[in-house]
């Protein structure tokens, strides 16, 4: 294919990805329909940490078996929350191995009673590695947090007098190790006469605390034993007319019919299907647009899936409804393309934090963070530095705010991370990720790492692998890693679709040198295209900022300061943004917790917001430049500039 011409990937929708993933089964979205329910088992579960010397007393005692209370004292644990911040026990802020949750439930009768019903728990993440047993029965094992995994249950609550109440224990080890993702390495001091015997402290090699436990829903849903497992949804356009391509997963008979139809957003047909897998026409097409980029943006049609099918033990049904954005992603040398238009990232980067809950999953903290990116102007943010929830995927589906979806591929900052294990491991996770956030039209780029030691050959031959990897499991869509390292250098840029950059000019180094910005960033911007021919993201830039510090002149560590550096980042990036670079990402949208050093006050201060989410000197700002590029770009232009004036803070 011509370095020059535009790279369509969603022109390869109806290949359908025919890599097949390594992981066995679906990971559709738990809905309610009327073959479907679901039972949250959000709220307090029994929570015990094991502070035994080796940490494997739980195993040792199997704890499992018998109610936790039972073994020992026990405390109330919000699900879902991280455990670090809960108590007043500041053993269990810094807690590392394996701490053990456990709920009691009952089920309804019809559940356990309808040998036609499948029973399904699954678990919206568990922070590093997790164990599951049901009754005492060891039912799941998942390596990775960030990422729902699920296990089919009934044959544990379909058996005997009394299944309807079930015991559910959950063990949560988040040690990270050099083959875990993000890594880490155990160091142990023994230098007797500072440290008690065996004493050790968890390394790692990122900039944000290690929260763990289970910090997203858990739930038990049901659909019937032969079910519709899993759909895959591309669409292209042609000429005014849009193209769904989907192919549909069937499991549990291999006699049943499937019935298609997409809906637009007033709830009318607009296309039918049948059988597992077609290509649905939409002629008069909306199209999924961006926010600020249309006049009506996140237009979202409604993919309907009936089956019926036949068993043993008489007829069963099931409905699945997917929400679907047809649009188009593309890349040439010099753009990125949405719908064929030229789309500009101006956006924030993030982190799933705040006060208590950790990286507990909230829906009001939430919603305000929505209401402050639309206020904001932003397009886009990168899921730094792991996948967020999928109630984030869905709300930005529905709000038009971009994504670039990084896996937990953070911290590979040592040659020893560079390992077979690893990156066996890396692909798996890269495979879960795909397969979890395939649908999302939000979704336009994959993340695989971000500041890898990418001048290592090692690490050339990794990021290699991966991004090969991850392009099979998905054609339709451009794979990045974010680098920091020296372009001249650089091993994995080579295998990227678009180049993205994290730099800190006169903040990490030439402190407080505010006139070296421009000359600093106009040389990065021109070797890196020089050497590479790619359309650049600037994906972080930004400086540390205390709330309610000022100095005039501007000096480190104050608003101003920050208002400063963000105005010479600016200067810089329009030089180049209408030739080669497409996208600015600001570091970070809020403050957030990070390990305790002598260079951080109470966490990474280097958010235009506050950890509760007020706002900076740097937020107006940045408001301000993001709605003027907003009135800049908007398509089509001659329609919508007016309206969009209208909704511009400056009018």
């Amino acid at each position: 294919m011509a370095r020059g011409s535009a790279v369509a990937w969603a022109a390869l929708g109806p290949l359908l990805w025919g890599c097949a993933l390594g992981l066995q089964g679906g990971m559709l979205y738990p809905q309610e329909s009327p073959s479907r329910e679901c039972k949250e088992l959000d709220g307090l579960w029994s929570f015990r940490a094991d502070f035994s010397d080796n940490r494997r007393r739980g195993f040792e005692e199997q704890w499992y078996r018998r109610p936790l209370w039972e073994s020992g004292p026990t405390m109330d644990m919000p699900v879902p929350s991280s455990f670090n911040d809960i108590s007043q026990d500041w053993r269990l802020r810094h807690f590392v191995g394996w701490v053990w949750y456990e709920r009691e439930v009952i089920l309804p009768e019809r559940w356990t009673q309808d040998l036609r019903t499948r029973v399904v728990l699954r678990i919206g993440s568990a922070h590093s590695y997790a164990i599951v047993w049901v009754n005492g029965v060891d039912t799941l094992e998942h390596e990775g947090g960030y990422l729902p995994f699920e296990a089919d249950i009934s044959n544990l609550v379909q058996v005997g007098p009394l299944p309807s109440r079930l015991r559910i224990t959950i063990a949560i080890n988040n040690t990270l190790t050099p083959t875990t993702l993000p890594p880490g390495t155990i160091q142990y001091l023994t230098d007797t006469s500072k440290y008690p015997k065996g004493y050790f402290v968890q390394n790692t090699y990122f900039d944000f605390f290690n929260y763990a436990g289970l910090q997203r829903s858990v739930l038990l849903y049901t659909t019937p034993t032969t079910y519709i497992d899993d759909i895959t949804v591309t669409t292209s356009v042609e000429q005014d007319s849009g193209l769904v391509n989907y192919q549909i997963s069937v499991k549990g008979s291999n006699l049943f019919k499937l019935e298609v139809r997409l809906l637009d957003a007033e709830n009318k047909v607009v296309a039918n299907g049948t059988g597992t897998q077609g290509q649905l026409k939409v002629p008069g097409v909306s199209l999924w647009w961006p926010y600020l980029m249309h006049e009506r943006p996140a237009y979202l049609y409604s993919l309907e899936v009936q089956l019926t099918a036949q068993t043993s033990l008489g007829p069963v049904s099931d409905f699945y409804t997917l929400p679907v954005g047809i649009r188009t992603v593309a890349v040439t040398k010099s753009q990125f393309l949405i719908n064929g238009k030229p789309f500009y990232f101006h956006g924030v980067n993030k982190h799933e934090d705040a006060d208590i809950r950790g990286k507990g999953f909230d829906w009001p903290l939430l919603v305000k963070d929505f209401n402050l990116l639309r206020w904001l102007g932003a397009n886009a943010f990168r899921t730094s530095h792991y996948p967020y929830a999928e109630e984030v995927m869905q709300m930005c589906d529905r709000y038009g705010i971009v994504v670039i979806d990084e896996c937990p591929g953070v911290g590979l900052a040592l040659p020893q991370f560079f390992n077979n294990v690893s990156l066996h491991h890396h692909m798996q996770v890269m495979e879960e990720v795909v397969r979890r956030d395939k649908n999302h039209p939000a979704v336009v780029m994959w993340s695989v790492a971000n500041e890898p030691a990418s001048h290592l050959e090692s690490a050339g031959y990794y990021l290699k692998m991966v991004i090969a990897h991850t392009k099979a499991l998905d054609p339709s869509r451009p794979v990045t890693f974010v680098s920091n390292s020296n372009y001249a250098a650089d091993k994995g840029a080579p295998y990227v679709d678009v180049i993205c950059l994290n730099s800190y000019y006169s903040w990490y180094h030439d402190y407080g040198h505010l006139e070296l910005i421009q000359l600093q960033l106009a040389t990065q911007f021109e070797n890196w295209y020089k050497k590479y021919q790619k359309p650049i993201i600037q994906s972080e830039y930004g400086a540390e900022t205390i709330a309610g510090f000022h100095q005039d002149p501007p000096l480190m560590f104050t608003e101003e300061y920050q208002k400063s550096l963000l105005e010479q980042y600016h200067l810089g990036l329009d030089q180049k943004r209408r030739k080669y670079v497409v996208g600015e990402l600001i570091w970070n949208f809020a403050d957030f917790m990070t390990e305790q050093s002598p260079t951080r006050v109470l966490g990474n201060k280097k958010g235009i917001f506050t950890r509760q989410r007020q706002p900076k000197s740097a937020a107006f700002l940045l408001r301000e430049r993001y709605w003027k590029i907003a009135n800049e770009t908007r398509y089509p232009h001659s329609v919508a500039k007016a309206q969009c004036l209208e909704n511009s803070p400056f009018t």
